[in-house]
């Protein structure tokens, strides 16, 4: 299937059938997020994988009242640093030093360019790593169509009841968005049939 064929068949699935996503599938997945791209290359996030139906169905409670929540086989957090410091700037440094095997002082121009970032507020951080956090969730969703697993993205959740939940702030992150993995339950699912809705070409692109 070409993936225009691929992104016409995913739509973001309303209900979920419960069915378990192989994990060959799930970790092809992570592995798209991982390798998705960031400013710098930085990745100012993390993606909590949670399985546990326990822990999903306290989520729905208190902070995400979605069935997909409950109803898919995996929800992936996507938890952005609230703060970069110059200690995780000095962590991706020798990262790429001893991934790349060069000095890590050959990286100090490199390494100046983050200087904007780390004496910014924390505000002004926060809405730079989301961003950082989206373009990897953006490519999670491309890569669980691929893998014909069904992703619902999600905002409208309570990010800090969730945060609380999964003790995000004490790891200097904070939630931006839900990405629920699952398999649609075509009878209850009102959108599974449903015409994909898009604007024409003409209206969106501007060609000059």
């Amino acid at each position: 299937m070409s993936l225009k064929d691929t992104l016409n068949w995913r739509y973001a699935t309303k209900r979920m059938n419960g069915n378990k996503v192989p994990q060959e599938k799930i970790d092809n997945i992570l592995e798209a997020i991982r390798l998705a791209p960031t400013s710098f290359g930085l990745q100012p996030f993390k993606v909590i994988v949670i399985e546990n139906p326990e822990l999903r169905e306290k989520i729905f409670n208190e902070a995400c009242q979605q069935p997909q929540v409950k109803e898919g086989s995996h929800i992936l957090v996507f938890a952005a640093n609230k703060k970069v410091s110059a200690e995780q700037i000095d962590e991706y440094m020798q990262l790429i030093a001893e991934t790349r095997s060069i000095p890590v002082e050959s990286l100090n121009d490199f390494k100046a360019m983050f200087g904007g970032i780390v004496a910014g507020t924390a505000e002004q951080n926060f809405v730079w790593t989301a961003r950082q956090a989206y373009l990897a969730f953006g490519v999670g969703i491309v890569a669980a169509a691929n893998e014909k697993v069904d992703a619902t993205p999600m905002e409208g959740f309570n990010p800090a009841a969730l945060d609380a939940i999964l003790g995000l702030s004490e790891q200097n992150l904070s939630s931006t968005t839900i990405l629920a993995l699952g398999y649609r339950d075509e009878a209850n699912d009102y959108l599974a049939t449903a015409a994909k809705v898009r604007k024409s070409n003409n209206s969106l692109f501007d060609f000059k």
